[in-house]
């Protein structure tokens, strides 16, 4: 039976917020869905239970709330798919499920044949009852990213730019979501700014599919090396203005996105402080 992406495309909005699981409160879910964004992705792959999901879902009336993402070798499917029912049945059409393979560097040996593991989960995720325009996945190349438009609802990129954006829809196609993660800095200091952005990537930019991946969409290596250049900071962890980083957004709409999640940096910041003349750029918020 085709899949219908639809509904995920409708239920997330154009606009939504990424932030790591051990950062979210009820609080901070409620005061988002007030300013106007569609979707909450839960990042830094939250355990099966999904109990974290489950907590915001209870503090809020319609914000859809997406996991950014469940990580296949951590989670059993078997078990995310009775924590999905779960949420099903109590906040019915609001939670979207975010898989994915996660990195090699941080599975070790059990990073064995992570294409076949990915299929493998999704078959016991189908078996279980999972609709598979209810779940997206976390792709970056060419062979996952269809697979994400043949098994799920579409995908949930990550540490990407509006030119790794516009080859997802290319290789995807027209119907499937396209909701990308992008980080933004509320700071018009250059300096500051750059020093967060540094900050952040450094944890990042030694990460393979990452590397791979940005070396493929506008970066050489020397771009990325030894802290990155001041062009690829701008460039991976954009600053200024609210108005400045509203464009950053629309850049990621404008080349193919139907969603694009904002991550604030630096995360330990209240990020509604970002969050809400952000909202108002982009007309979320009066």
């Amino acid at each position: 039976m085709p899949i219908s992406p639809s509904s995920a495309i409708q239920s997330v909005g154009q606009v939504g917020v990424w932030r790591g699981g051990s950062l979210l409160t009820p609080e901070i879910a409620s005061s988002i869905e007030k300013l106007g964004y569609g979707a909450l992705w839960i990042g830094g792959s939250p355990a099966a239970d999904l109990n974290i999901a489950e907590e915001l879902l209870d503090a809020t009336e319609h914000l859809t709330i997406a996991t950014g993402i469940v990580n296949i070798w951590t989670a059993p499917a078997a078990s995310v798919a009775a924590s999905f029912h779960r949420l099903e049945q109590t906040h019915p059409g609001r939670f979207l499920l975010g898989i994915g393979i996660g990195h090699r560097e941080a599975q070790g040996d059990t990073y064995q044949k992570p294409y076949a593991a990915l299929v493998a989960y999704l078959d016991a995720l189908d078996d279980a009852g999972v609709p598979a325009e209810r779940r997206v996945i976390s792709a970056l190349g060419p062979k996952t990213l269809k697979l994400a438009a043949e098994r799920a609802a579409g995908t949930h990129p990550y540490m990407t730019t509006p030119t790794h954006t516009r080859f997802a829809r290319e290789v995807v196609g027209d119907d499937s979501l396209i909701a990308p993660e992008q980080r933004l800095i509320l700071n018009t200091d250059q300096d500051e700014a750059r020093a967060a952005g540094r900050r952040f990537l450094s944890r990042y930019l030694g990460l393979s599919n990452y590397r791979r991946t940005l070396e493929s969409h506008g970066f050489a290596a020397a771009d990325l090396d030894d802290g990155a250049t001041d062009a690829a900071v701008d460039a991976l962890t954009p600053h200024g203005t609210a108005a400045q980083l509203a464009t950053t957004v629309r850049g990621h709409l404008d080349a193919g996105a139907n969603h694009v999640c904002v991550q604030v940096l630096p995360a330990s910041d209240d990020p509604l402080e970002t969050l809400r003349p952000l909202a108002i750029e982009l007309g979320l918020s009066a």
